[in-house]
């Protein structure tokens, strides 16, 4: 960084600088923080943007992004022990999919249609006590298989969102999301709320659930950080059917953790 003062920010333990800015709020330490961690909106808005139709631009989500990533430097609590970039990547994500919540690009029948299928999943596999097919799942919507996998190209963005979807446990600062847990469960500190850990053993048990090529799926995209396309070429399938493999995943995981989401949080 050009800027005189950023050098001796550089020069600084990122760990002092934040403690801090938690203290002064000094802009050119915020500054400072916005230009090294601008790359990270880029990151996230390019994930995001894999699922999303062409008719959504990466650079209004990267302009969305900006927002979350000034809200959590803004909030950030270094003594929480918890990694800035995990924290941001949260609060990035988060105001991206609040603002494409609010431009409501996913038609109504659309999401209709995504929770339809979501709550056959949930109820086939409950009567049935296992994982059940694309043929078995086609057959109780009324559909081919193959008219369900070209359903599930067009659900995919809507897959996604829905992992955004916050389980609310108390006040604002007491909040989970799926997509959050997927990601880093091993940044969940054993000091954060019981109900926090319980939720996330329920999730991490569905995954462990999941047939085996929806798991890899989820695993590579969450835990490895691949993209679909080097997902395709380590499973040896096409990048829509890995799309398709994710969509899948995302319902089975939101139809299974439905039918305890009630028992854990009231």
């Amino acid at each position: 960084m050009n800027n005189e003062k950023f050098k001796e920010f550089d020069a600084m333990d990122e760990d002092e600088l934040w403690k801090k800015y938690h203290k002064t709020k000094n802009q050119e330490i915020r500054d400072y923080f916005v230009i090294k961690y601008s790359p990270l909106v880029k990151y996230v808005a390019g994930k995001i943007s894999i699922a999303l139709p062409q008719s959504i631009e990466f650079e209004d989500l990267v302009s969305y992004g900006i927002f979350g990533l000034l809200d959590a430097i803004n909030k950030f609590d270094p003594a929480r022990g918890i990694k800035f970039k995990t924290y941001a990547m949260t609060r990035i994500r988060g105001a991206i999919f609040d603002e494409l919540r609010s431009i409501d690009w996913i038609p109504r029948s659309i999401r209709q249609k995504a929770k339809q299928i979501e709550q056959v999943i949930a109820e086939l596999e409950n009567r049935l006590g296992r994982t059940v097919e694309d043929d078995e799942i086609a057959k109780e919507l009324g559909i081919s298989t193959e008219e369900f996998q070209n359903l599930l190209n067009k659900l995919s963005g809507t897959s996604l969102l829905s992992l955004n979807d916050i389980w609310y446990l108390g006040d604002d600062s007491d909040e989970l999301s799926i997509l959050e847990t997927l990601e880093a469960p091993e940044n969940m500190k054993p000091d954060i709320l019981i109900e926090k850990e319980e939720i996330r053993d329920y999730i991490i048990e569905a995954i462990k659930k999941l047939p085996d090529k929806e798991k890899k799926v989820i695993v590579l995209y969450y835990y490895e950080d691949l993209t679909l396309k080097e997902i395709g070429e380590v499973l040896d399938v096409t990048e829509s059917r890995v799309s398709q493999l994710h969509t899948k995943a995302i319902m089975r995981l939101r139809g299974r953790l439905g039918r305890i989401k009630s028992n854990i949080i009231g």
